[in-house]
């Protein structure tokens, strides 16, 4: 894994005035120097579970963990002096192509203590800069209301709706629309 270096990145601003770096290795660096997103490794499943609460009471949820990042399709946030120490994971995100074979991220969690500080902004990130095509969707119920700022935040727009997926909360699908180089300008 590559520590990323200010002096060796390029630098974009979020909206909420937050740094955030790609070394285009692999790591974003945001918030401070110790926090970075990178892929996950087998070694952080345990702590992915841990700050997951679904995940500590669904298999199906642990086993779809452990399978993203036997894929490498999971993304971790990890914060602290030591970024290689699973236990200092702030988040995580899952990015796949399970939505009619398009880049999808299904899930994108943050440790409570760890929120509000652009840990899912950074994840976000990370995700969108290793999609291929030119559309991202993701989906959020709609009483996730920090979620669907977020999205906002980040570029993307509702697409759509589903209902019958959670009793009286439908799943609110939405896409970022990207350039054929890369994501369009937020």
């Amino acid at each position: 894994m590559v520590r990323v270096k200010a002096s060796s990145t390029a630098t974009t601003q979020s909206p909420a005035n937050e740094t955030a770096l790609n070394d285009g290795n692999g790591c974003v660096a945001s918030l401070s120097p110790q926090t970075i997103v990178r892929l996950a490794r087998n070694e952080d499943v345990a702590s992915i579970i841990e700050l997951d609460p679904i995940a500590k009471q669904d298999q199906g949820r642990r086993a779809f963990i452990a399978n993203a990042v036997a894929a490498g399709q999971c993304w971790a946030a990890v914060g602290g002096v030591d970024a290689e120490d699973a236990s200092a994971l702030l988040g995580y995100g899952v990015l796949n192509q399970s939505f009619f074979e398009h880049d999808f991220i299904p899930l994108v969690m943050v440790k409570d203590s760890a929120r509000r500080r652009g840990v899912a902004s950074a994840i976000m990130r990370m995700l969108e800069s290793q999609c291929q095509g030119g559309k991202l969707f993701t989906s959020t119920n709609t009483s996730n209301l920090a979620m669907r700022r977020l999205l906002v935040q980040l570029g993307f727009i509702k697409s759509g709706q589903i209902e019958n997926l959670d009793d009286q909360d439908p799943e609110l699908v939405f896409v970022k629309l990207r350039t054929s180089s890369g994501p369009t300008n937020t």
